[in-house]
């Protein structure tokens, strides 16, 4: 069976995506699916390469049981848009810059993370980075529903029957 190959994107890499790509391995680990998933992250700009997550990121995960401290920083690239199925944008302003930078090929590639999670009420992941905690608790609420809401998609997705002269 062929792996989703998801990248989840927020503007430096540090706070928003980091969380959603641990929390969306702990999703799909969770629910025993785990293997079938390549899971990264990224962001819009390079300020932060190479650098963990926010350490107010990480213990945010940490509370709710996600370790995210291995994780390391990188821009997004063109390289991106062959490599993953899925480019999740955390919010509108990252949602036009990737489409923006798509081939046009990809550009269906590119969704907004939180369109997963229709009961949100928001189409956009706040940044917590000015913050405080409550808003890295906050971002974690909204990204447990888009993680959860993405998986049933995918998996359902893989349940469909396949057409034939598809």
């Amino acid at each position: 069976m062929a792996k989703h190959r998801l990248l989840f994107v927020c503007l430096g890499n540090i706070c928003r995506s980091p969380m959603a790509e641990g929390v969306f391995r702990r999703v799909a680990e969770e629910e025993g699916v785990l293997e079938r998933f390549e899971i990264d992250s990224a962001g819009m700009g390079d300020w932060h390469a190479g650098q963990a997550p926010d350490t107010r990121a990480q213990a945010a995960a940490r509370n709710r049981g996600i370790d995210i401290s291995g994780q390391s920083a990188r821009q997004v690239t063109l390289a991106d848009y062959a490599r993953f199925d899925l480019l999740l944008a955390m919010d509108s302003s990252n949602y036009e810059e990737l489409t923006q930078l798509a081939p046009k090929k990809a550009r269906h590639k590119v969704r907004q993370f939180l369109d997963f999670a229709p009961g949100a009420g928001t189409r956009d992941v706040p940044d917590p980075f000015y913050g405080g905690s409550e808003g890295f608790d906050h971002a974690l609420n909204l990204i447990e529903q888009a993680a959860r809401g993405l998986l049933v998609e995918l998996l359902n997705d893989e349940a469909k029957p396949i057409k034939k002269g598809a």
